[in-house]
């Protein structure tokens, strides 16, 4: 699958929120009309509706720690320590999409937990060949969504954490982070803020893995940074870590990605977290 696509539509949808916001005087945010672009900070969704999902619950759960904003009123995520990290960059964004998609029903894949999870992993992240639905567990605004590479030999790559971004009763889903077992993603911690270069590290089990991290932002197709591949790793539970530098960082929050394949696909395994350049 060609990712230019989506990133063409994305930088596109950004110009014209901008302009709309420009125009409309709503405090930053764009005012749906007829059939409006996509809000800022939006992707294309997945080419095909992923298949229906086993049920599985996943062991762990996401860990942030530091808060993006002064905490009064109601958190938009539920809690003022989550972090938005795709499609969304704020609420004012997630807003203008709920009253575009009242008024045109444009881009009803972020009402679905399965699609903005697989849209996060292959057209934010690149990860082309995870193209399915391996788990599904909804419970109440929050969703953890497994995704998976297809084959007989693949298991899930990474269970995604999604909240509902705000309050209304169309309130898109939003990407926070994952949850990690045999593969985990604790330094930076999540949420800290964070200048390059950047050391990363966590902890893994396996054989022979060969770990990649990048650095990426929303508003750029192509990563902010990438660490030299791969270095390698592997055991039960150990240790790893990579240096990491990157520039042109302008969006609040980014997102850090380890991966790790390369025994039945090129990506097999995934963890990401989110943190703050200010």
């Amino acid at each position: 699958m060609n990712i230019s696509l989506p990133f063409r539509l994305f930088a596109a949808a950004t110009v014209t929120g901008l302009l709309l916001t420009a125009c409309s005087g709503s405090g930053g945010s764009p005012t749906a009309s007829g059939s409006p672009p996509a809000a800022p900070g939006t992707s294309a969704p997945p080419r095909t509706t992923p298949p229906a999902p086993s049920a599985a619950t996943p062991s762990a759960t996401t860990g942030p720690t530091t808060p993006t904003q002064t905490p009064t009123g109601t958190p938009p995520l539920g809690s003022w320590s989550l972090q938005p990290v795709w499609p969304f960059a704020t609420l004012a964004q997630a807003q203008a999409w709920e009253r575009a998609y009242r008024s045109s029903g444009h881009q009803p894949w972020h009402r679905d937990p399965d699609q903005t999870a697989l849209a996060f992993t292959r057209g934010y992240l690149g990860f082309e060949e995870i193209d399915r639905v391996s788990s599904r567990t909804v419970s109440g605004r929050h969703a953890r969504i497994g995704v998976a590479p297809t084959g007989p030999e693949t298991g899930t790559a990474a269970v995604i954490h999604l909240v509902r971004f705000g309050t209304g009763p169309d309130a898109p889903w939003e990407v926070v982070g994952t949850d990690d077992t045999t593969f985990s993603l604790t330094t930076p911690a999540y949420g800290s803020l964070v200048h390059s270069p950047l050391m990363t590290g966590g902890r893994i089990s396996g054989v022979d893995e060969s770990i990649r991290v990048q650095v990426r932002q929303p508003s750029s197709e192509a990563p902010l940074g990438t660490s030299p591949c791969c270095t390698p790793a592997g055991g039960n539970n150990q240790p790893w870590n990579v240096k990491v530098s990157f520039s042109e960082a302008r969006d609040p929050v980014l997102t850090v990605v380890a991966s790790t394949g390369g025994h039945v696909a090129d990506v097999e395994r995934f963890t990401v977290t989110a943190v703050r350049t200010g």
